[in-house]
């Protein structure tokens, strides 16, 4: 056990972060490394605040009412046959571990 401990010692050292350049100087030591990784990451993953044009006063075509019924009509078969056959069969399956290919050799004509 001895043996291992000292492996186990030895690799924890040499993963330990002793010192860090930031811009052009060194920092040494726990805890201005960690502020300096910590400052490092606040930077690069701060909300970003994005001024976009108001659109408020902007006029946009609104659908007739004979456009507006086909927004909501169901799926045809044949529609659904044409998505299917469309995708590769050999893709990655989906969340149910099933690919295009078995729903293509399984499909009802």
């Amino acid at each position: 056990t001895k043996y291992f401990h000292s492996v186990l010692a030895s690799r924890r050292r040499g993963n330990a972060i002793s010192s860090l350049q930031v811009d052009d100087t060194t920092v040494e030591g726990v805890v201005p490394i960690r502020a300096a990784v910590v400052s490092h990451f606040a930077s690069h993953f701060k909300k970003v605040t994005v001024d976009r044009p108001a659109v408020d006063n902007l006029l946009f075509k609104r659908l007739q009412s004979s456009e507006v019924g086909g927004l909501i009509k169901p799926f045809s078969l044949v529609e659904v046959k044409a998505a299917v056959w469309d995708c590769d069969s050999y893709k990655s399956p989906g969340p149910d571990d099933i690919n295009f290919g078995f729903i293509k050799d399984f499909w009802a004509e």
